[in-house]
């Protein structure tokens, strides 16, 4: 999503699970006709590779977004499943899109720029020229020392640590067993406290105010993270109306923001060159998920669900492959492969594929609300208990090699019994700590059940995560296949249950963590 995603962990994994899990039965006939299918007939790579290539970037209610939501409605209707459609969970806001973006320097010398706009911020109205000033912070104190000398400027803010990632360690990497075996050990932690975030957010837009009013023309922000010209390029925006500034913002490889600060620090100017053109859409400013099912068969148990799904949103200066159609393209091929085994669950199995995820899981947010109930007054709807379970696939494109159980200390068993086929494909660590911040945060503050799969890292946070290196060419099809096998059996499982997925206790009524971002 916008952040990006923090581990939050729990108590040590308790007590033997071995009397438990002879309880807890595997239908191993149907594990194999599944691993058949999604081993040598897989869909998973065309369908990542149109939500991907085809669509391209996937804002949320831009273009891309609604050519591949409109896309996965038909696809899911090709294979027999009628049910599919756009439902809407509230107001999201306009849409964006970036026309046409490039930046140069003009002097000392001429040299391209990598860079991009900020989701919703405005264009230039053609190319601008301008020189960069060089100030010391965004502090509004700071600020007004600078006075005129801000009116017509690019404007870049002065960067204490200038030192960046040494390239000595791989971009990618798997998880070791004893990494996840001291997963199952994680200590219980509270959720991060938010509120240096928000200070530095709030102190940011408000800099940004001032900039705005002094007439500035631009302002570029070093891109976190990463080198080799890798940008990041989420933002701390949304669709709202009056959410976004009125000047152009941009982000910029770190090489390149450096090398402009050194020059004016040498008192040698710096001229640029911007031209780029944004476009908002303002005719439907609701937020649409996409949601489809396959009925239950069971005349006691159809009415409950199982959930599965991923975020269809996307940030922009890539085309959001391991962000997260992987999850998306993956959820459908577990959905194809029930339709193509014509399976007849005993649960109906409900696919949701959420927008506004990179703005505070805005989407299934919305869902729950409209659904299940309200996390702020815990004053649930009929339909909360009807849901058996939600399982979330949003960390990249590595294999599933285990299950977060989100403290649910009476889950756990089922799971380690359920992952026991998959202890060859590197699956079997199920581990009491929580992982966030996803979609599944949203169910598991209403008290459904709600998981998120542990996944080998590879180089999701390293180097694709939010950036314009997330595109088709850094997925893993191996690890895509297995976590399709990994994530459709234990779907299949757990709508073939007599019981739900225990529930842990009623979470208490709290104000929704996210609520910061809007």
């Amino acid at each position: 999503m916008g952040n990006p995603k923090v581990i939050f962990t729990t108590a040590a994994l308790f007590i033997s699970l071995i009397t438990f899990s002879q309880q807890v039965t595997l239908d191993t006939s149907m594990i194999s006709r599944i691993r058949n299918e999604v081993m040598n007939h897989s869909n998973v790579m065309q369908i990542a590779e149109y939500l991907t290539d085809v669509s391209g970037p996937r804002l949320t209610n831009s273009p891309g977004f609604f050519k591949a939501a409109n896309w996965t409605v038909k696809t899911f209707n090709s294979w027999g499943i009628k049910s599919a459609e756009l439902e809407p969970w509230g107001t999201f806001g306009s849409g964006w899109s970036m026309e046409n973006c490039s930046i140069s320097m003009s002097t000392p010398f001429y040299q391209p720029i990598i860079g991009y706009p900020l989701a919703w911020t405005n264009g230039t109205n053609g190319p601008v020229t301008a020189e960069v000033l060089l100030v010391n912070s965004l502090k509004i104190d700071s600020l007004k020392k600078m006075g005129a000398t801000l009116k017509g400027k690019i404007i870049i803010v002065l960067q204490k640590n200038t030192n960046l990632p040494t390239p000595f360690n791989a971009n990618a990497e798997r998880f070791s067993d004893s990494t996840l075996a001291n997963m199952k050990d994680m200590n219980m932690v509270s959720i991060e406290n938010l509120e240096g975030m928000m200070k530095f957010i709030n102190e940011w837009r408000n800099g940004v105010k001032y900039i705005q009013q002094m007439g500035s023309t631009a302002i570029l922000n070093m891109s976190p993270g990463d080198r080799d010209g890798t940008v990041s390029a989420s933002a701390w925006f949304t669709g709202k109306q009056g959410a976004w500034p009125d000047l152009p913002i941009f982000n910029i490889a770190p090489e390149h923001y450096l090398q402009i600060q050194r020059l004016l620090l040498n008192n040698i100017p710096v001229t640029l060159k911007v031209n780029v053109q944004n476009k908002f859409y303002n005719k439907d400013l609701n937020g649409y998920n996409v949601i489809s099912e396959i009925p239950g068969t069971d005349p006691l148990l159809k009415d409950e669900v199982v959930m599965l799904g991923g975020h269809l949103d996307s940030w922009y200066s890539g085309t959001g492959a391991t962000d997260n159609a992987v999850g998306c393209a993956i959820a459908m091929e577990v959905m194809r492969v029930f339709q193509s085994l014509h399976i007849q669950p005993r649960r109906t199995i409900r696919i949701a594929l959420w927008s506004g995820e990179e703005q505070g899981l805005l989407g299934s947010y919305g869902y729950v609300l409209k659904h299940f109930g309200n996390p702020e007054t815990m004053k649930l709807l009929p339909e909360q208990s009807k849901i058996a379970a939600y399982y979330n696939l949003d960390n990249g494109s590595g294999k599933i090699r285990g299950i977060f159980m989100q403290g649910n200390k009476e889950a756990a068993p089922i799971f380690s019994k359920w992952l026991e086929p998959f202890a060859d494909l590197g699956a079997n660590t199920v581990t009491l700590a929580n992982t966030g911040s996803t979609d599944h945060f949203s169910l598991d503050a209403i008290g459904i059940p709600a998981f998120q799969f542990i996944q080998d890292p590879m180089e999701y946070e390293s180097k694709t995560h939010h950036t314009n290196m997330d595109t088709y060419d850094h997925l893993f099809p191996d690890d895509m296949k297995q976590s399709v096998l990994v994530l459709a059996s234990i779907v299949y499982h757990t709508s073939m249950r007599d019981e739900k997925i225990p529930t842990k206790p009623l979470p208490a009524a709290k104000p929704w963590l996210f609520n910061i971002f809007k």
